[in-house]
């Protein structure tokens, strides 16, 4: 009995021990992330999602605020309210940030390059997207960690958007970079404002159509209440938005942390590209059923679009880092044969 007793006090303290080194190794992140989406997007679903998976795969380490619709700061300006400290996360898209480089249209949309979202993806995955993005994003103080892809856009219209010719005089809401420079040059009047001035925008007639989302997103946002014409199958842009983190909060994470947020992202990614599709379709059909006029592009108009975007990709790619960038997706999509 008395070996017993032994026993059974060696096993308690060791257990303690087990338990008080558990305890001890235990690390906590917490983060501050802004996306643009509104909860009630489906895109702000998944985010809602990815914060929720984070939490149970971390154990609770990781603690992620989110902020939806652009609460604390405008959209473009997330990046840098990450990289100065106001964030910690920016849950946008790289595009918003050409003003200072224009590589960052082509670590974010390369516009017509790629036919659907698995293909950027794979890039980013297998053609060491990751790494060329990050010898970018490092420079500015942040850390790239992945994309999520709803798929080719759709544009809304107050006005028909059947053809190029179409585009003469269209007043739209564009984002920043590339897309400002290509509808522009095929006689569109683009103007760049914040994601979530859009419908009072549309509503008040200071634009004719906007360049904002997919059909699903642009439902969530309201367009097609008032836009009741748009273009199923997108074609013209497929924004990837970006999770990007302050180097310093990157780096003070322990590994399995960072390995938690990346997989995460890469779930993520996966679940964005086939829930849309599936939405999508669904959702055109609603969008018929209620009058709305979606126009699928001739081959002859969409070669007219793609022939203005390889030339616009010339055009923006005027530093070294937008050159490389460019390059690779390029030497890439020829790879496979895809261009």
């Amino acid at each position: 009995m008395k070996l017993l007793r032994i026993f059974s006090v060696a096993v308690s303290a060791a257990a303690l021990s087990v338990g008080a080194a558990l305890s001890a190794s235990a690390e906590t992140t917490t983060l501050r992330i802004q996306t643009h989406f509104s909860p009630e997007t489906l895109s702000g679903q998944l985010a809602k999602k990815f914060v929720d998976d984070v939490t149970a795969m971390s154990n609770g380490e990781i603690e992620i605020e989110m902020f939806y619709s652009s609460a604390v700061v405008k959209s473009a300006e997330t990046f840098d309210a990450a990289a100065t400290g106001i964030l910690d996360c920016d849950m946008t898209g790289g595009a918003y940030q050409t003003g200072k480089n224009p590589a960052f249209q082509f670590a974010g949309d390369l516009m017509g390059g790629y036919a659907n979202p698995y293909q950027q993806m794979a890039w980013l995955l297998h053609g060491d997207g990751r790494a060329k993005i990050n010898e970018l994003y490092n420079g500015h103080n942040m850390q790239f960690i992945g994309w999520w892809i709803p798929g080719p856009e759709s544009l809304s219209s107050t006005k028909p958007i059947s053809g190029v010719e179409d585009f003469k005089d269209w007043k739209f809401r564009s984002p920043p970079g590339m897309a400002t420079l290509v509808f522009k040059n095929l006689g569109a009047s683009p103007i760049v404002m914040d994601f979530n001035e859009i419908f009072t925008a549309l509503e008040t007639g200071i634009i004719d159509g906007a360049d904002a989302a997919n059909l699903t997103n642009n439902i969530g946002l309201g367009l097609y209440d008032i836009a009741k014409h748009t273009n199923y199958p997108g074609f013209h842009s497929m924004p990837a938005d970006h999770l990007a983190c302050r180097m310093d909060v990157w780096e003070a994470m322990p590994d399995h942390h960072k390995a938690i947020m990346t997989v995460a992202m890469d779930a993520l990614a996966l679940h964005n590209a086939t829930l849309n599709e599936v939405k999508n379709a669904q959702n055109a059909k609603l969008l018929r059923d209620q009058g709305v006029n979606l126009y699928e592009w001739s081959p002859e108009e969409l070669a007219k679009f793609r022939q203005a975007v390889k030339a616009g990709w010339t055009e923006f790619a005027t530093t070294p880092e937008s050159k490389e960038l460019l390059n690779s997706h390029i030497e890439f999509l020829t790879g496979m044969g895809a261009m």
